[in-house]
């Protein structure tokens, strides 16, 4: 099952870059910026000591 949200994650990932570089206004970047930070704290709050994507924790 890891695996298979791996390489979801990275679908998901190229998918939303290659909208990200296709939007043109800055706000609707923001947007975007502001939707994949929600998905990933919402994605590591559900998942207890699993490494945020800053890294560990010094």
């Amino acid at each position: 099952m890891e695996d298979e949200d791996i390489a979801l994650n990275s679908v998901l990932g190229l998918e939303l870059n290659r909208v990200f570089f296709a939007v043109h206004e800055t706000a609707n970047k923001q947007k975007i910026i502001e939707f994949a930070r929600e998905v990933l704290q919402g994605e590591h709050m559900e998942r207890p000591g699993s490494v945020s994507p800053e890294g560990p924790a010094s």
